[in-house]
């Protein structure tokens, strides 16, 4: 992925097992807290939120 080569990627993991750990943080940083542009600058966490909020049904609603 080009977004995870150019903004998480800045210098070679030593071993794998520290590849892995950067990837790790690399998509929870991409998936909670980098705003997308296609996504109106919100992080695709918040638009799922979002989205599971409005599909679900509020019983004590007057």
């Amino acid at each position: 992925n080009g977004i995870l080569k150019n903004e998480f990627l800045l210098s070679r993991p030593a071993d794998l097992a520290q590849a892995r750990e950067i990837v790790k943080e690399s998509v929870a940083i991409y998936n909670h807290e980098r705003p997308h542009l296609a996504l109106k600058y919100k992080t695709p966490d918040d638009v799922h939120q979002a989205f599971y909020r409005q599909k679900t049904v509020n019983l004590y609603q007057d």
